[in-house]
């Protein structure tokens, strides 16, 4: 199925699982490819393939080959979809290819596309993150068996209709780059392996092409010029809309309360558990029945976000941590207020949080959230 036909010189199809970029005319192309990634003229298509299920990795239909030797794996995509294997440049991942966004931007005579798909669900980290392996001799020597990778890639196809320098083709990667970590941001996707707020997931790939031949090329692709700008706009809106239709991740599903607090160690059952921990019998039933309600209640969810926002800002050091006190407990009352719906009480829900002193480490920091939901539940129908 021909999905999009991008500046009369790339189609775009989806076939099974499979989507293909055909190049009509000679780009110059970089990659992740794991065969021969890196910048080529050689390459006519861009393919990116499910090769297993998100769960399960069912490989029965692959026989005979090793989806862990990269080269034999292409050739075996290849002569199943009719493709010659070295004029590919691949990228594989576990999401569905019915899922994947086409988003486009032209500006005069320049036009940028982007061909995403991509699941944060499950594998989204930070920058910097503990390592789950270590490569050596061709050999990955597994670090941390409880901090494998999950399942969980984006994957980025950005085609431009203008001819690039080698650098600019480089920096388009990382405008890229960029453009997908903002999406994640403005989603509050939160890391699976630290604390932090996702930037990425640990397998994401990526390949760009330019047209070749259209005159002086360009030598900006960075957030200064325009190229960059559609290169950021076009990625970042793809990203977004392959994740709505991978995961159901909308800005609406991403108003919770749990979602910003989750990457410190909780989940619904301990945060429910959590809050019932202050709370009489009749109160904690009252409120895991309506727990829903209560934790994506809009004002609250603000609470949530600004206490979650002030603990990482003192973290990061951008606060003193002589401050910690006061600033948690007052952010804290203005949850307890949120959820009783008593904004006039937040000095009274602040001096009753405040009788004991808070600990900034992550479970010490889920006992002020849990306690100031309690409080504000308990008074919610005094």
């Amino acid at each position: 199925m021909l999905l999009e036909t991008l500046y009369g010189h790339v189609e775009v199809e989806r076939r099974e699982k499979i989507i293909i970029v055909r190049f009509l005319s000679p780009h110059r192309i970089i990659s992740t490819c794991r065969c021969d990634g890196g910048i080529s003229e050689e390459k006519t298509y861009i393919y990116n393939h499910q090769g297993c299920e998100p769960h399960g990795r069912h490989m029965k239909s692959f026989p005979g080959t090793n989806p862990l030797e990269p080269s034999e794996f292409r050739r075996f995509v290849c002569e199943r979809h009719g493709l010659p294997p070295e004029e590919c440049a691949t990228l594989g991942t576990a999401a569905n290819m019915n899922n994947a966004a086409v988003v486009s931007e032209r500006f005069r005579e320049l036009e940028v596309a982007a061909v995403v798909t991509g699941g944060v669900e499950t594998n989204a980290g930070r920058a910097g993150d503990p390592a789950s392996c270590y490569e050596h001799d061709g050999v990955y020597e597994s670090l941390n068996q409880e901090a494998l990778p999950q399942e969980g890639t984006i994957n980025t196809i950005v085609c431009i209709n203008k001819e690039l320098t080698s650098g600019a083709l480089v920096r388009t990667v990382m405008t890229a780059a960029e453009a997908k970590t903002a999406a994640l941001q403005e989603l509050a996707v939160n890391s699976r392996y630290s604390d932090g707020l996702a930037t990425g997931t640990g397998t994401d790939q990526i390949a760009v092409a330019c047209m070749l031949g259209t005159g002086v090329p360009l030598a900006g692709a960075g957030k200064h010029v325009k190229l960059g700008e559609l290169i950021g706009r076009v990625v970042k809106t793809a990203v977004k809309k392959a994740l709505e239709l991978q995961n159901e991740m909308t800005p609406l599903s991403r108003c919770s309360s749990l979602v910003h607090v989750e990457r410190f160690g909780t989940d619904e059952t301990r945060m429910i558990e959590g809050i019932q921990g202050f709370l009489d019998a009749e109160s904690a039933r009252l409120l895991k029945e309506n727990f829903s309600e209560i934790e994506r209640d809009a004002v609250t969810v603000a609470a949530v976000a600004a206490l979650v926002h002030l603990k990482d800002k003192l973290t990061w050091g951008v606060l003193p941590q002589g401050c910690a006190q006061e600033i948690m407990i007052t952010y804290a009352g203005q949850i307890a207020a949120t959820v009783s719906g008593k904004p006039e009480d937040a000095a009274s829900f602040r001096g009753t949080l405040g009788s004991e002193k808070i600990i900034l480490d992550n479970p010490g920091f889920l006992r002020l959230v849990f306690r100031a939901f309690a409080l504000g539940f308990s008074n919610k129908w005094k």
